[in-house]
């Protein structure tokens, strides 16, 4: 499986995430964010279910957003077609951050972050990273063909 699968993604800009002005609204950054990392671990063979919580089922320990950030160099339009390069990096066996790099037309356009906090969700209490997300965090460092673990 090459990473490349999973860390880089394609979208186009919508006409409902522009301003009146026609630009990209600034908060749809962070949330193209979370979306290239739901569609990333998604691709690599990690469920939503076993991450996210879904009705009747809450995962054991949850990854909450603990900073995020958001540089803007471009201003995109409806219709920019958009490249998102994602390159997670663990911080310690129970947080770990997303650097995303997009751009457009070969142009970089913005970047952004956001770190993660591994939680009990019962208690709330700091504990190490799920099992499927060490292996997204280790397989993307490789940056080499690997076959994620099922």
């Amino acid at each position: 499986m090459n990473p490349s699968t999973w860390l880089l993604l394609q979208r186009t800009v919508r006409f409902g995430e522009t301003d009146a002005a026609g630009v990209m609204h600034f908060q749809q950054l962070l949330r193209w964010c979370h979306e290239a990392y739901e569609e990333s671990l998604e691709r690599f063979g990690l469920e939503a279910a076993a991450i996210f919580p879904t009705p009747g089922h809450s995962p054991e320990v949850a990854l909450p957003i603990v900073h995020c950030s958001a540089d803007f160099r471009r201003p995109l339009v409806c219709g920019d077609p958009l490249a998102i390069a994602l390159e997670p990096k663990r911080l310690d066996p129970g947080c770990f951050e997303v650097h995303y790099r997009f751009s457009s037309q070969e142009q970089d356009v913005a970047t952004g972050l956001t770190r993660h906090l591994a939680i009990r969700t019962d208690g709330r209490s700091r504990c190490e990273l799920p099992a499927g997300i060490n292996r997204w965090l280790e397989a993307s460092s490789l940056k080499v063909g690997i076959q994620p673990l099922t």
